[in-house]
This record gives C-alpha cells, structure tokens and sequence, in this order.
C-alpha cells in the first residue's frame, strides 16, 4: 500500500476483505453492497497543471 494516509489505506483493506468474502460465500455480496463495501472510492489527486504551483494554485500575479 502506498499513499492516502490511513483513512485510505482502511478502505483499501476493507475492500479487499469484502472482495475475497464474496469469492468464498457468493450469498454475502447483497449484504456487503447495502454496506458500500463493494465500490471503490473514486477521488484521486488532481494532476499539476503547466504553470502552476500545484493543481490549481497560481504564481502570485503581479501588475509589473
């Protein structure tokens, strides 16, 4: 595991149990679905964009 911090790297354990769960015991993915526990968190980190400190953070403008 890398990145996310600890918060994501729980969702990613609780995924994967939920996944082998449902490859063992075909019957709990209706329980584990009304959990959310079957779907990925889908936020990623916004990419750095050309000219900019970070992803949306600008050089400070200046008139001259």
């Amino acid at each position: 595991m890398k990145g996310g911090g600890t918060t994501g790297q729980a969702g990613a354990i609780s995924l994967g149990l939920a996944r082998c769960l449902v490859k063992v015991n075909p019957k709990l993915r209706e329980i584990l679905a009304k959990e959310n526990l079957l779907r990925r968190d889908p936020r990623m980190v916004e990419r750095k964009k050309v000219y900019h400190l970070k992803a949306r953070k600008s050089p400070q403008w200046h008139k001259r």
